[in-house]
């Protein structure tokens, strides 16, 4: 029976010792254990969105804490600029569209990454617009945004920035108080090796104003109740508490390492899966391609849930496909958290097999001499 290796874009390979920290037994979480371990939760949080601001913790996925974000900082009266070229930037139009949020869209083609030149003409467009919401890498179509030069400009414009950073943080750059983002979300099955259940919401002091212009009819993702909370290190419900006790492990971990360090390494998988592409007869997908995961097209002739199919049960391997448009067109990879370059030379040599197997015309061992050579300089 094959090792199961997740190379999914979420939920990734969570550590031994984590699991081994969760499996402890449950305690409550009107404590003062939990309280510090929460302390220092949040404050591994700060150093890993580079913030001084607030970090929430709270539980749900990270689609929880992307509600809680958009529905606190556009109180009647705002006006948000959707940024969209894959699933996850039209998940954030459709939540302001549930909440009778005001919002227009800036679209791309799926796989290409925003630029500031394209939020700009949307602003100079609608002077209402005084929030913009952006994927900054977009997990569908594995392609990066440009987070910093959209800061720049939404801070020169005295204009709102909410950045999804579920698949970035972690993984690739982010520098939240030293960029200009205002708010920036993660989820704890990503980057952050944990299993799917908890959201991460960092908010600094400009969008606190923002959170108490107005009020929205929001309950339970309400982020003012969890500021009340995070005073005392608290939660205002009860929280995920093995799961953040994973958080701490993980934090740690993190931070021992340094997230430099991770960047780094992250890079490294992405630019040798990369590099191997061409010799598996496959293209990359995106125009802007992010570190955190790469898509890569689907030779023809070749089919891809066939593919998928043989990697996981002959290989071990569980890759992603395509959504809505490119579903059978496209496999996904992830690169995030618990791995090292012989992972990511796992998955490229288990590609050969399966693409040999499906009588796809490839040289063994070529792709992976790409992805070698990558790891050799």
């Amino acid at each position: 029976m094959p090792k199961l290796r997740l190379f999914t874009p979420g939920p990734a390979m969570v550590p031994e010792e984590v699991m081994l920290a969760m499996a402890y037994p449950i305690d409550h979480h009107r404590t003062a254990d939990f309280r510090a371990m929460l302390e220092e939760v949040t404050k591994n949080l700060q150093y890993l969105m580079g913030t001084e601001g607030t970090c929430l913790t709270v539980t749900g996925s990270g689609t929880a804490a992307a509600e809680a974000a958009i529905v606190s900082c556009l109180p009647p009266g705002h006006k948000a600029l959707v940024c969209r070229a894959g699933k996850f930037g039209e998940r954030w139009g459709k939540i302001c569209d549930a909440f009778g949020i005001a919002n227009t869209k800036c679209e791309l083609d799926w796989g290409h990454g925003f630029k500031a030149e394209h939020v700009a003409k949307e602003l100079d467009r609608d002077a209402d617009i005084d929030t913009v919401i952006v994927t900054h890498s977009e997990t569908s179509t594995a392609a990066v945004s440009d987070v910093r030069a959209i800061a720049e400009l939404t801070r020169s414009r005295d204009i709102l920035l909410i950045v999804d950073g579920i698949t970035a943080v972690g993984a690739i750059p982010v520098k939240m108080d030293e960029w200009g983002i205002d708010v920036l979300i993660t989820g704890s099955q990503k980057a952050l090796m944990l299993p799917p259940g908890l959201g991460f919401v960092g908010v600094n002091d400009r969008a606190w104003k923002r959170v108490d212009s107005g009020e929205m009819p929001s309950f339970y993702n309400n982020l003012k109740a969890y500021r009340k909370s995070i005073g005392s290190f608290d939660t205002p419900y009860t929280p995920a508490n093995v799961m953040i006790r994973g958080a701490q492990v993980v934090l740690h971990r993190i931070k021992e390492e340094g997230v430099e360090s991770i960047w780094k390494r992250t890079a490294s998988y992405a630019r040798a899966t990369r590099e191997a592409a061409p010799a598996l007869g496959m293209k990359v997908f995106a125009a802007d391609p992010v570190d955190s995961v790469t898509a890569l097209t689907v030779p023809d002739g070749v089919d891809e849930p066939k593919l998928r199919k043989i990697m996981r049960a002959k290989h071990g391997m569980q890759i992603a496909g395509g959504q809505d448009h490119v579903k059978g067109k496209i496999i996904r990879i992830g690169h995030m958290g618990y791995m090292d370059q012989f992972d990511a030379l796992a998955v490229i040599a288990a590609l050969e097999l399966t693409l040999i197997e499906l009588v796809h015309r490839v040289e063994p061992g070529a792709a992976l001499t790409a992805a070698q050579r990558v790891f050799a300089e």
